[in-house]
């Protein structure tokens, strides 16, 4: 598996090719929620590519404030699922932020997945809510 973080065009489209595969086409998103006015053309994303190049996992890397950021939009195909992509995505995305001078990670999570990012290290900062029709929740991190 070779991984990539970038706003290249191919690796942008590569992210949206994820998305649509696992949240559209599988979960039933609406694409209207799904791609947003945050998939700017220059929008940085991780993408872990399989050694022929397919890619299989993806995560989007935005900013909040000059010390925090935000990863969102973790997706896995579905047949790489169990082998850990979506934490490596999560980890390469907070390597980025450092690397930027982020200290601190905020995740916007579905309810179903946060115990995932609390085993990345993530906890608990809001209360439950809806957030594009599904019931969400806040997990933060400090990256430092």
């Amino acid at each position: 598996m070779n991984i990539h973080t970038g706003s290249e065009p191919w690796n942008h489209a590569a992210a949206l090719y994820i998305r649509m595969t696992v949240f559209v086409l599988e979960r039933t998103i609406k694409m209207q929620d799904e791609f947003d006015d945050n998939d700017e053309t220059d929008r940085v994303y991780t993408v872990i590519y399989t050694d022929d190049g397919q890619p299989v996992a993806t995560g989007r890397f935005q900013t909040i404030d000059k010390t925090t950021m935000r990863p969102g939009r973790i997706a896995t195909i579905k047949d790489y699922r169990g082998q850990h992509l979506g934490a490596k995505v999560i980890s390469t995305l907070e390597e980025y932020g450092r690397t930027h001078g982020y200290v601190k990670s905020v995740i916007h999570s579905e309810m179903t997945a946060k115990g995932f990012y609390e085993r990345q290290g993530y906890q608990v900062s809001s209360e439950p809510y809806e957030e594009d029709g599904v019931p969400a929740i806040t997990l933060t991190k400090q990256l430092l």
